[in-house]
């Protein structure tokens, strides 16, 4: 059997802490969440590895440096509630779940969807509701929300999801252009919402987040 617990601390020595992550709590639970429950069993090797991990259809869990980079900007606090748009297997919202209050953790897919109640019983992540939505629309209806994270690129972002960000709260979302993936932390004062620039990563468009094409006549 492989050794996922040495693992894991593997991936946090070797590819969270260089990469400027600090925060204690974050250390904390992603030493804690065991990240190969929530990887597809033919996939279970990679698990720790630094790079995406496929699960089909354009989706994948985030690499764990992109994951825990983005955290540390969002700097969730234990009284805040979180949206987790496109939720996937869970891992993102079970890390979470030891950060925040609590996460409203949104999935289109239903096999994603199936995948990834199991383990966010097993580990007992019970501040995680886990609900079937559509992705572009977040979840407006447990809102508004004190962090939202995309797990996912994103071309174009709906406004309607940065609408349900409290006044001061904070959003990831990795944007592309091209072949260049740019993740920036958007925070909401009055209403408006002002973008900086955290770091670079990649992954592949969230579907239905593409750039919507211009008809020509």
């Amino acid at each position: 059997m492989p050794d996922f617990a040495a693992r894991r601390t593997m991936m946090v020595d070797a590819q969270i802490r260089p990469s400027d992550v600090t925060k204690f709590p974050i250390i904390e639970a992603m030493l804690a969440v065991p990240r190969e429950i929530f990887v597809p069993a033919e996939k279970k090797e990679a698990a720790y590895l630094g790079e995406n991990v496929d699960l089909g259809g354009d989706r994948v869990l985030l690499e764990p440096r992109t994951l825990a980079k983005a955290l540390d900007a969002l700097d969730i606090q234990p009284d805040e509630l979180v949206l987790d748009i496109g939720a996937g297997t869970g891992y993102s919202a079970a890390v979470m779940s030891r950060l925040a209050e609590a996460v409203i953790a949104i999935e289109e897919d239903e096999s994603l969807l199936a995948d990834a109640q199991g383990p966010l019983s097993d580990i007992g992540a019970d501040n995680v509701v886990l609900e079937k939505g559509v992705l572009t629309e977040g979840a407006p209806q447990h809102g508004p929300y004190d962090v939202i994270l995309i797990e996912g690129a994103v071309e174009d972002l709906p406004d309607g999801i940065t609408e349900q960000l409290k006044n001061g709260g904070r959003i990831a979302v990795l944007f592309v252009e091209g072949r260049l993936g740019t993740v920036r932390i958007g925070y909401c004062i009055d209403g408006q919402i002002n973008w900086r620039f955290a770091f670079n990563a990649g992954a592949p468009v969230l579907p239905g987040f593409e750039k919507q094409q211009a008809f020509a006549l």
